[in-house]
């Protein structure tokens, strides 16, 4: 007997008498339904379930769910020990593992983020997707696969995006049906609602490693190479304005964390992002984040005024979590203007897409700047480049490190330091065997590290390595 079975038979309810076959060829040939009779929807006696203790246990807890006094770890407690004592009282047959199973879905449902608590405690689970109720698809590996985890209904899903955006300060809601937000450990949070999510609401979760990953990290995931990190450390060191480029999902947040894990902390670092997603480990940190318009349509503040206003906070340096619009003009003049070794990233496929999308993203800011005068601005102010790229079996590479030279008439010229080596093939599993390399070609900033003092190894350049030198 089934749990659906017991279920039944404990509240009850008779259980449907099955029939002797009937030999296929005595079969009668079943009349047609009519197109207006619906098809009854299944029964699952474990939700009905769930929903009778749910309801249970709100009447049950009452205020002490927003008591504000009480600790999460105390309001869990309370919360499981009212959750057994409404079991016992349904009285239900159920076996150890579907009553911790019923226990752990109705704990998620009130304290976390009901069918994707689960995955968020995943740690191999770097990106969850939901496509309305019923479609739930995470990342793993760098590849999508589909869950069988599902809301039990457009409602539940709604909930759960209430909680996530209420706290941190966001809304949802007919009128403003999207927003951007994030949890509790830094994870970004895409939300859109009807009527713009034709199917249903849709949930994107970015998910952030509770521990922030290093350079040693990227360095094993075969992202960097131990001579491209030592190049990128020297460059933030000597102050040289870097910015990250790559497409979406390609890991450009996480290294422009590794990047500014290599500030010194003596310096006073400005953040400021669309939603704090930034892990920053040093002690003086001032972050901000940008804020929409309010159910009126007033009180926006940009990322714009958020730079603007940064230039007054007397910053060492400033790191825009993302250039994607006319802050970018004020970008380049802070670092044209006394503000050495800012931060940025951008989405681009290469570098000298880089460098077109800044000229753009200028012209967004709505000053009427010839093009040349832009291109100036930005050969001035980008010392270098960083790309990355997600390739096709799923990782994350740097594939560039370029240095942007200067002006060549009205062309701004890039020389590559480092490029990915794609000659060297895929194993058979389909993993890329190549690295970053060097060009073998000393980049001209390399003179500013000569007079700061900072040393590099003569292999970051291509020279021969020592003797037992490994493979990364």
């Amino acid at each position: 007997m089934n749990l659906a079975q017991r279920l039944e038979a404990a509240r009850g309810e008779p259980r449907p008498v099955t029939a002797a076959p009937v030999p296929v060829a005595a079969r009668p040939v079943p009349a047609a339904r009519p197109a207006s009779a619906p098809t009854p929807p299944p029964t699952d006696a474990l939700s009905r379930l769930k929903d009778r203790v749910g309801k249970a246990l709100f009447e049950r807890m009452g205020s002490r769910m927003n008591d504000p006094s009480m600790a999460e770890d105390q309001l869990r407690a309370v919360v499981l020990k009212e959750l057994d004592e409404v079991v016992e009282e349904e009285n239900v047959p159920l076996s150890t593992e579907e009553r911790q199973r019923l226990t752990a879905e109705l704990a998620d449902d009130v304290l976390g983020y009901g069918p994707l608590q689960r995955l968020l405690d995943d740690d191999a689970v770097s990106e969850i997707m939901v496509n309305g109720p019923e479609a739930i698809y995470v990342e793993r590996g760098g590849k999508l696969q589909r869950t069988a985890t599902r809301f039990t209904s457009e409602e539940h899903l709604r909930r759960v995006i209430d909680r996530i955006v209420s706290r941190v300060g966001r809304r949802i809601d007919e009128s403003s049906p999207l927003v951007d937000a994030r949890l509790a450990d830094g994870s970004r949070v895409n939300a859109i609602i009807p009527p713009l999510a034709f199917s249903g609401s849709t949930l994107t979760i970015r998910k952030f490693s509770k521990d922030p990953f290093t350079v040693t990290d990227l360095i094993g995931f075969g992202t960097l190479s131990p001579e491209m990190a030592e190049l990128l450390h020297a460059c933030v060191e000597a102050r040289l304005n870097v910015i990250v480029s790559g497409g979406t999902g390609t890991g450009k947040t996480t290294l422009l964390n590794v990047l500014s894990s290599f500030i010194p902390d003596g310096e006073r670092i400005v953040t400021i992002e669309d939603a704090v997603e930034l892990q920053l480990q040093q002690e003086h940190v001032v972050r901000l984040e940008s804020r929409p318009p309010n159910i009126e349509g007033k009180g926006a503040i940009t990322i714009r005024d958020l730079v603007r206003n940064s230039l007054r906070m007397r910053p060492d340096r400033i790191v825009v979590g993302e250039c994607r619009g006319g802050e970018s003009l004020d970008m380049l003049q802070a670092m044209n203007t006394g503000h050495d070794g800012s931060l940025s990233t951008v989405h681009a496929n290469s570098p000298r897409d880089a460098i077109a999308r800044l000229e753009t993203l200028v012209l967004m800011a709505g000053m009427d700047l010839p093009l040349r005068a832009i291109r100036e601005q930005i050969a001035s102010a980008v010392d270098v480049v960083v790309q990355l790229t997600r390739l096709r079996d799923g990782t994350r590479r740097v594939t560039h490190v370029t240095e942007v030279q200067g002006m060549e008439g009205d062309t701004v010229t890039l020389q590559d330091a480092f490029l990915f080596d794609y000659s060297a093939g895929v194993d058979a599993a389909g993993r890329f065997l190549g690295k970053p390399v060097p060009t073998g070609v000393r980049p001209r900033f390399t003179d500013r590290f000569d007079e700061l003092g900072i040393r590099l190894s003569p292999r970051v350049f291509g020279a021969a390595e020592p003797a037992g030198a490994g493979r990364w």
